[in-house]
Parts: C-alpha cells; sequence; structure tokens
C-alpha cells in the first residue's frame, strides 16, 4: 500500500517565516531550511531574533491569517487524496499549521509543538522525534507502507532518499546542484504525474 509524504512550507503554502519577514520587516528572518540544514541551529537562531525584536507567537499567526496556499496546491492535494492516502510531514508547528491546514481542506499533518509563554514569547520549541522526516517515513515503512515522497529543503532529503520514489519539488538551484540523481519538478502537473507513476 503506497502513502505519500509531502512538505507543507515552499510545497503546499509559501514559506512562513519568509512571509513573517517580509510582514514584519525582519529580513534576519529570510533564513530557512533552503539555507540551513541544521533544524535545531535554525530555529534556536529565529528564537533569539524574535526575542531581541520583542515578537512573539500572536504576531507570527496574524502573518499566517493572510498567507494563502500556492495557487493550484489544493486542487493537487484534492486529486492526489482522491487516488492515495497522503500525509503532510512538516518540520512547522502545531501553532502555525492549523489556519493553513483548514485552507487546504484539513489533510493529515504530522508536525512539532512550540512552547509557549503566557505573555505569548515562544521559548522554545519540541520536535516529535529526531530527524522528522526520514523517521517518519521509516516508521510507515515499518507497518507495511510504500513510500512517495517529496519536499524542497535540505531537511526533506533523508525522507526523500528512503523512499521507493521521492522527488525535488520547487526546490533551490544549489539542493538540485548537489542532488543530481534527484528528479525535479517545477509545476504540480510534472509532479502529480511523476507521483501517478511511482503508485
Amino acid at each position: 500500500m503506497n502513502i505519500v509524504c509531502l512538505d507543507l512550507e515552499g510545497v503546499l503554502v509559501p514559506e512562513i517565516w519568509i512571509e513573517f519577514a517580509k510582514e514584519s520587516g525582519i529580513s534576519e528572518l529570510e533564513k530557512t531550511t533552503r539555507d540551513e540544514p541544521d533544524y535545531d541551529k535554525l530555529m534556536k537562531y529565529r528564537l533569539d531574533v524574535l526575542k531581541q525584536h520583542g515578537m512573539g507567537l500572536k504576531e507570527i499567526q496574524q502573518t499566517i491569517e493572510k498567507i494563502e496556499p500556492i495557487p493550484g496546491a489544493k486542487a493537487f492535494l484534492d486529486e492526489l487524496r482522491s487516488m492515495t492516502q497522503v500525509i503532510i510531514i512538516s518540520d512547522t508547528f502545531e501553532q502555525f499549521a492549523m489556519p493553513l491546514m483548514k485552507k487546504l481542506g484539513w489533510p493529515t499533518i504530522f508536525c512539532n509543538t512550540l512552547e509557549v509563554a503566557e505573555n505569548g514569547e515562544i521559548t522554545g520549541f519540541r520536535m516529535r522525534v529526531d530527524q522528522t522526516k526520514l523517521t517518519t517515513v521509516k516508521a510507515l515503512q515499518s507497518i507495511g507502507f510504500e513510500t512517495i515522497a517529496s519536499g524542497d529543503s535540505y531537511n526533506d532529503l533523508g525522507m526523500i532518499g528512503a523512499s521507493k520514489a521521492g522527488f525535488l519539488f520547487r526546490s533551490t538551484p544549489e539542493i538540485k546542484a548537489e542532488h543530481p540523481e534527484l528528479q525535479a519538478y517545477e509545476t504540480y502537473e510534472e509532479l502529480m504525474n511523476a507521483i501517478k507513476k511511482a503508485l
């Protein structure tokens, strides 16, 4: 039995931190997993920047409310879910993801959680498991699923490589150059055709 595992940000919705960086004018927050492979390091950096600027969960959620899925994402997801099981595996957080899941028609998402103080300051974060995407794909395989995975960033490479079929989608020139063995697509139509062949 197949299950498709998709990244969220950059694949189905714009990058939350980049949108917040634009909205808040804090350019340091434009750094993402496309730039920094070490997610722990990246999140600690982000929390430090937020603290310096006195920003918290409320301000980020106000930006997220304005974010719309990438054009074509919901139709792509709806068609895919009519053919096979789909899980979004993201290193984002429940507190960020829920408004976006509503706009995408409530697909299943496995993500992480933020630690938030009463005053709304984000004080830390809890990852569901170590190497969340790769670990999740391996767990699905251990219970009889064959996985097909797609994402755009460094933190997606593990699940893409461990799956029976894996694709880069709307990735960076650097990641594509570093991984010429991976098929890379730019449109939902191309990605859908590749997934259909793999099913």
